[in-house]
Parts: structure tokens; C-alpha cells; sequence
């Protein structure tokens, strides 16, 4: 998952473990990706089935990772913008190989304790899968050549949900957990309202919003966190966020 060398890197965590981070570097390259580069072709037709299968599906621009590295809890990287449908092809691949998916998930907490997700719409290439409010990394969160997490946290809770995270409260640490080449930045995101409050606001959000992303939002407690069908990057963090005590 990440480069090693003797007294460079950290230790690696196990998967599914979550860790701090004192910072996130992540670098946008200039030029093609290698695995773009040696994959187009595949990646084109595959391209072609996707969409036959689920034509709203757009082939947009996303950051794919090339290499990542932590050192003294500092993630840093670099990647390539690429075609959203290179990484549907890259993530066909049993092994991961070419290639490294960081992805950021906001976590929301209500005043009453739960964690607020959404469902993602049929038409979406995750059709069903509950999550954090949550897309890639895309060309329009890079600042002065490297992503900015934040920024990127806060567009997608907006498009998706409606909800300004600027009207909730966070200590500002990041954490991430990886499996295989998967790996997720998550920072906490306090409201100080209540589940059925944000339930409502996003409920009213997607009666108006156009790209209908999701198709619902769900309110996630300890007493049943896994009443739903989470995506796999979810698993991790309901454990961390329970075992805080929300």
C-alpha cells in the first residue's frame, strides 16, 4: 500500500485499522497516469459496458493515486488526474495493481448521537451501498497542485446533501484507514442538531436537487450499526466512531 524503506516510513497499521494523521500531502502530477497510460484501450470498452448498463453514469475527471507514503504520520502522495472510467476499470482488477484509491469521508454526528449516512442512488455506480456523504477527489478540490481534503469534504456533503459542513464542529484532525490499494481520510464533523433535524434538512435537499445522487440518508446508532448495506470502507469507521462514544 505505501512505499517502505528503512528508516523512512512508518510502520504500516493493519487493514481496517484506524490511524491519525499530522497531515496530508497529496501531489497532482502533470501528464498520464501509468495505468491510464497502459490501460485506455481496456478501459474504453469496459467504459462501454458500463454505461450500458447504467447510461447516467459520466465520465468525468478524478485524482487517482501512483504512489503514497507515510512518514511520521504525514500522508503524502502523488497522483494523476484520469477519466472516472479508467478507475472503474482499474477497480475490476482483482489485485489492485497500478494504481491507489484515496477517497475522504466526512463523518457526521448528530447532537443525539448518531452518524448520518447516505444510500447511494441505482443509477450510481455504488447503486444501494450506504456511506458518508462522499465522492473522489476531483481536479476542482486541488489547490496549488495538491488536493485539499476540506474542500473536498465540503462539496461533496453539499451536492449530495445539502448540508453546510461550515455550520458544524470539528477539532480539525484527520484520520484514515486502508484495505488492499483502498485508503480513507475521515475527520468528524459535530452538528448541533438532532438526527431527525438532519434527516429533514437532507430530505428537503433532495427534493430540489437535480443529480438525485442519493436516494436517501440514514441516521446510524450503536444500538444496530450494522442495520445496513455499508460499503466495505464504512466497516472501519463505525468502529472507530462507536468506540469513541460518538
Amino acid at each position: 500500500m505505501f512505499e517502505e524503506g528503512e528508516g523512512c516510513a512508518d510502520p504500516l497499521p493493519r487493514e481496517g485499522e484506524v490511524f491519525p494523521l499530522q497531515g496530508v500531502r497529496l501531489r497532482v502530477l502533470e501528464g498520464e497516469h501509468p495505468f491510464h497510460r497502459d490501460n485506455c484501450q481496456a478501459a474504453g470498452r469496459n467504459w462501454q459496458a458500463e454505461i450500458a448498463a447504467k447510461p447516467a453514469l459520466y465520465d468525468g475527471r478524478m485524482i487517482f493515486q501512483h504512489r503514497l507514503r507515510l512518514k511520521e504520520g504525514l500522508l503524502e502522495g502523488e497522483g494523476y488526474v484520469v477519466p472516472y472510467s479508467t478507475y472503474l476499470w482499474w477497480r475490476r482488477q482483482a489485485d489492485g495493481a497500478g494504481g491507489l484509491h484515496v477517497f475522504a469521508f466526512p463523518v457526521i454526528a448528530s447532537a443525539d448521537g448518531a452518524l448520518i449516512a447516505v444510500q447511494m442512488a441505482e443509477h450510481t455506480a455504488n447503486a444501494g451501498q450506504v456511506y458518508c456523504a462522499a465522492g473522489s477527489l476531483e481536479p476542482a478540490d486541488v489547490v496549488d497542485g495538491y488536493c485539499d481534503i476540506a474542500c473536498n469534504m465540503a462539496r461533496e456533503v453539499r451536492e449530495e446533501t445539502g448540508l453546510d459542513l461550515g455550520q458544524a464542529v470539528t477539532d480539525g484532525r484527520y484520520f484514515a484507514s486502508y484495505r488492499g490499494r483502498r485508503l480513507t481520510i475521515m475527520r468528524l464533523y459535530r452538528y448541533p442538531l438532532t438526527s431527525d433535524d438532519l434527516l429533514d434538512r437532507i430530505a428537503a435537499h433532495m427534493a430540489i436537487d437535480e443529480e438525485k445522487e442519493i436516494a436517501g440518508a440514514v441516521a446510524i446508532r450503536s444500538s444496530d450499526p450494522l442495520a445496513h448495506p455499508y460499503n466495505p470502507a464504512m466497516l472501519p469507521v463505525l468502529d472507530w466512531f462507536f468506540a469513541a462514544g460518538s
